[in-house]
């Protein structure tokens, strides 16, 4: 049985239209006009106990909106949803034992406090055992090596620190279920790198479900086997992290090492050009014209090496998103 449970959830904002002017302003005040926002439209979708799901989406797609959802945070406006057998905007308190939600751009943590005091004060909210208390955050400072900066105010850590400090709070009560919302961003390599090796480690030794929303493909790749992209409020897509590429992406990019002083001229005849830095050249080329384009290629070419590849994550989301939104705008104007 899913552990989440989504079904034609749906999230709509009415919002006043401000006009610009002095004289619209006046009018407004006694005739406002609204327009209203679909923040979520019908979205349907199941997650089985200990999946590590990617929730994708551009900005405005709805994804944080879901999450919310999801932690009772807000209501919907219709359609329902389940999660660990709960409904989440009831708010019960069991619930809210059972689950987390982390917010990358938000703090639950006194920012002129150690962290060691909010743990303390989260302690309280959900009523840990003192032995479990400190056996738990024993073991998650030492998992994020940050023993040491337990006693330091938030606001003299760096970004990184206090994103680890944010997760230790949010798993102190050892939840089932954790919503991500962007746990990376603003992050350096190396700090984005720390986070999803703990979140990756945590989740095999705990098997606790993670819903994971982020623009670094990085993260999807490194922690993820399932995505969702959701685009304009719906769900676009639905599969494994290899089925977005093998679903939405047409190309092949082939990689060649030209032979010592072997000039790249001509390979636009067969392929489009990509890039070029000889001896390494890169073409783009027809999934279905690939074994073609390399037969040809390597009659005419002296080649040394040669490599098939997929294009970047990053750009097949990208083409997928740009696809939603131009298939949205169209619905719109046949609307009309």
């Amino acid at each position: 049985m899913p552990i989440i449970e989504i079904n034609n959830l749906s999230k709509s904002y009415r919002v006043y239209q401000k006009r610009e002017g002095l004289l619209a302003s006046i009018r407004g005040l006694f005739h406002r006009e609204y327009r209203d926002v679909h923040a979520v439209r019908d979205v349907s979708l199941s997650v089985d106990k200990g999946e590590f799901v990617a929730f994708l989406g551009p900005n405005g797609a709805g994804k944080t909106t879901t999450l919310k959802l999801l932690s009772g945070v807000i209501y919907p406006t219709g359609g329902s949803a389940s999660v660990m057998g709960y409904t989440p905007w009831v708010r019960e308190n069991a619930y809210r034992r059972k689950f987390a939600l982390v917010m990358g751009q938000k703090n639950q943590l006194w920012w002129d406090l150690p962290a060691q005091e909010s743990f303390r004060l989260h302690q309280q909210i959900y009523r840990i055992d003192q032995r479990d208390f400190q056996s738990t955050l024993d073991e998650l400072t030492e998992l994020l090596d940050v023993s040491e900066l337990l006693s330091r105010p938030v606001r003299e850590l760096s970004l990184g620190e206090r994103m680890k400090m944010e997760l230790i709070a949010a798993l102190l009560h050892s939840p089932e279920v954790l919503f991500l919302d962007e746990p990376t961003i603003g992050l350096d390599v190396v700090a984005q790198h720390n986070i999803q090796q703990f979140l990756r480690y945590y989740q095999e030794q705990r098997g606790i479900t993670i819903l994971l929303t982020s623009h670094y493909m990085k993260d999807i790749a490194a922690l993820c086997k399932r995505v969702v992209v959701i685009t304009d409020g719906t769900i676009k897509f639905d599969g494994s992290l290899a089925g977005v590429i093998d679903s939405f992406s047409g190309t092949k990019l082939v990689r060649l090492q030209l032979a010592d002083r072997q000039s790249a001229d001509g390979l636009e005849q067969f392929a489009e050009v990509e890039s070029v830095e000889l001896p390494k050249v890169t073409l783009r080329c027809e999934k279905s014209a690939v074994t073609k384009t390399l037969a040809t290629v390597l009659q005419k070419y002296e080649v040394e090496d040669v490599s098939v590849e997929d294009p970047p994550l990053e750009e097949v989301i990208a083409d997928l998103y740009a696809t939603g939104a131009a298939t949205e705008q169209a619905t719109q104007e046949v609307s009309r």
